[in-house]
């Protein structure tokens, strides 16, 4: 195919809520290009975007998907993005290679919930930004209400190109405030007529070019002062002018669209050629050291990997940028992450399912290669090694719900394992844990359809059959008041026996707390113990009766028992166990009788000291609109979660609490159903509180029923 240079390179991401019209456009895009003969159609699963089976189950995009289309000597890559929170990590990699985000707002329902967190990322990399308004044909399509959502939330940068003449039922008008012609369009889309405006629009189209002038000229200070001695701006400073403004983030141009009957993308195509950056014109990324890398194509090259996909029948596709350079097929360049020397035997443009072979990709341009061995998303390849420049990472966002992950077959476990780490390395949102604590691997997802995807890859791809099943709590144990505890170990068989008692008094542990006095103190070791919390264990032995060569096995003993509670079999923590007498046999007391009589010592001890259940509390903060926070409230007294402040900023509610985790799954779940989709949630782990009396008596009971199953 054409090799284009980097100054006829464009890179759009297209966004939006689920229905927007994402995948339509991009389809009306390839076809009015003639990179397609024919359209396909969502419904009918035939689109170039949504190839995937799982999309043709769902009926909507679960992939971002790479695509390309070649608009009047400009060559145009597009992403085409899910609309959904919970594939996040894909809409994210996808707005931080791109160079301009093109959001598409439904004028049956205007801004919508998905489009806002969609925002909060094209905002945070400052994207030049390109709002599309769809579905102008439909029969509750509002232009001027979504225009008022689109200020509302975007704000004053929210600048007219164009606006719809007839919407609804038989749209096919608008007028263009920047070249002011009224486009009409055949009544199957396609190329437009161009007429004059009609008297009835002319003064409303006149004011709106007047305020598209203002808006071009105030980016520029050379373009300000032409506007103040001309009065206008001629269409190509305008052009200028707009290209300034979206850099700065001052300026979002709003288009008209009907994607479904091909109305607008050839003019819209025409902007993005004419006026949207190009990756020459963006800032120069950033690596880990925070050193600019420009987009030089005389530079070696740099590479970042910023998404990676297992295809069935084909092997693992590394979609990637080229930040600076140029690249040829076969070219080995090297990945420090990895540590490897990576060879691209092939180098492609991609649409879909479909791929083209490239000769060669410059600085600016999107493309994909087959097979890279040890190279994943997030990862830089260098043509010159010794640069050592590593491009700074994606940041995704941490996980929201989790759930336990087992093989259907036990003999899939070691496969299960090596596919989940793939997993990972192809979706960084989604975390794998193997939690010897809890006896489980858990896995981490964005939401529910998150993991039922995962779950649907594992069976469909890599042809393993797992379950999922709740995710325990990592509760702790501890004690509440001062206990005794005595402990005779004595077994005889036949020879040498076993032989070792132990006298231990234990109490809570807190930092500060008085020296132990009961009994004279030899020897205090303290253990920070992994799993939070301390031991602090004290030889208070004298005359003898227990030699100290076995006060480490008391304490291995202690240590035992801590690492599977009394209480539930959790960890135990912060407790002071105080060793102050005890017998020995000369013959029978060895290492084994000694950890023996220390555990079980410490067991019964610990039922004596007003056992406490502790489980992890997290900090919560939840962000709402105002008309939801009564909604929030009740939800979150609901699952035992404290109100620890409120704030009321532009409209909003942020309602910040403590909630333990045992409720979070099931409050992020109720949470996005009491308020659509539109509450915004942060978690972090605050601190280990008391379970109420009546929850720990119920998990105790289950834990001695299930000892006693086993």
């Amino acid at each position: 195919m054409k090799t284009y240079d980097e100054k006829h390179i464009r890179n759009i991401v297209l966004l939006g809520a689920a229905k927007s019209g994402k995948t339509t456009l991009c389809e009306t895009m390839l076809f009015e290009a003639g990179i397609i003969p024919r359209r396909g159609s969502v419904e009918e699963g035939n689109t170039v975007s949504d190839y995937h089976d799982v999309e043709h189950e769902r009926g909507s995009s679960v992939y971002a998907t790479c695509l390309h289309t070649e608009w009047r000597d400009y060559k145009i890559n597009i992403i085409d993005t899910p609309g959904l929170e919970d594939f996040i990590g894909e809409i994210i990699s996808s707005i931080r290679v791109c160079d301009t985000a093109l959001l598409l707002l439904n004028a049956q329902h205007g801004v919508e919930v998905g489009t806002e967190q969609i925002w909060d990322y094209v905002d945070k990399y400052k994207k030049p930004t390109i709002l599309a308004v769809n579905q102008l044909d439909a029969e509750q399509a509002n232009f001027t209400r979504t225009i008022e959502d689109a200020r509302r939330v975007f704000g004053s940068a929210v600048t007219l190109m164009q606006y719809p003449v007839n919407q609804g039922p038989g749209f096919n008008c608008v007028i263009d405030l920047l070249k002011m012609t009224m486009y009409c369009f055949p009544d199957k889309g396609g190329k437009p007529e161009k007429l004059p405006i009609p008297e009835s629009e002319k003064e409303q189209a006149e004011r709106l070019h007047n305020e598209l002038v203002e808006k071009a000229a105030e980016n520029d200070d050379t373009l300000m002062e032409q506007y103040f001695e001309k009065g206008s701006l001629d269409e190509d400073e305008m052009r200028q002018g707009l290209k300034i403004g979206m850099l700065k983030h001052h300026v979002f141009p709003v288009f008209c669209l009907s994607a479904l009957y091909n109305m607008g993308s050839g003019r819209l195509m025409g902007f993005i050629d004419n006026v949207a950056p190009a990756a020459i014109d963006m800032p120069a990324e950033r690596a880990e050291d925070d050193s600019p890398v420009s987009c030089d194509p005389a530079a070696s090259p740099v590479l970042f990997v910023f998404k990676t996909l297992q295809e069935p029948h084909i092997g693992r596709l590394s979609f990637f940028k080229v930040l600076a350079g140029e690249i040829r097929a076969g070219v080995e360049l090297h990945n420090e992450k990895g540590n490897t020397t990576e060879r691209l035997n092939q180098l492609f443009i991609t649409d879909g399912r479909n791929r083209q072979s490239a000769d060669i990709l410059r600085a600016g341009d999107i493309g994909c290669t087959l097979k890279l061995k040890n190279t994943f998303t997030n990862h830089t390849l260098l043509g010159d090694r010794q640069a050592g420049k590593q491009i700074q990472s994606i940041n995704f966002p941490t996980p929201k719900v989790r759930v336990a992950i087992e093989a259907t077959n036990k003999v899939d476990d070691e496969k299960l394992s090596e596919v989940l780490a793939e997993l990972h390395m192809e979706d960084p949102t989604l975390k794998i844990e193997y939690n010897r604590e809890l006896k489980q691997v858990i896995l981490h997802g964005q939401g529910d359809l998150h993991l039922a995807l995962t779950k649907w890859r594992l069976e469909n791809i890599y042809k393993m059959h797992v379950a999922f099943l709740p995710a325990k709590i990592p509760y702790r144990e501890t004690i509440r008041k001062h206990a005794v505890a005595t402990y005779r170990h004595k077994k005889q068989s036949g020879g040498a026996g076993q032989f070792g008692e132990v006298f231990m008094t234990i109490e809570p542990y807190y930092e500060g707390m008085p020296p132990y006095k009961e009994h004279p103190v030899r020897d205090t070791e303290e253990i920070a113990l992994n799993w939070g919390g301390k031991l602090i264990f004290n030889n208070c032995i004298v005359g003898g009766a227990i030699d100290t060569r076995f006060l480490p096995s008391i304490l291995k003993g202690v240590m035992e028992k801590m690492q599977e509670g009394p209480l539930t079999g959790s960890y135990v923590r912060d407790i002071r166990v105080s060793v102050y007498d005890g017998k020995m046999h000369p013959v029978d007391s060895n290492d084994i009788s000694f950890k023996i009589a220390g555990m079980m010592a410490f067991r019964d001890a610990f039922h004596q000291a007003a056992p406490q259940l502790l489980e992890p509390v997290f900090d919560l903060e939840i962000t709402a609109p105002d008309t939801m926070a009564g909604d929030i409230m009740s939800e979150l007294q609901s699952r035992r979660s404290i109100i620890t402040g409120m704030d009321s900023p532009n409209g909003y509610q942020i309602i910040k609490a403590r909630t333990p985790q045992a409720e979070l799954d099931k409050l992020y779940a109720a949470l996005r159903n009491v308020t659509q989709g539109k509450a915004k949630v942060k978690a972090a782990f605050a601190e280990y509180a008391p379970v109420p009396p009546e929850l720990q008596k119920k998990l105790s009971e289950a834990y001695k029923g299930a000892e006693l199953v086993a």
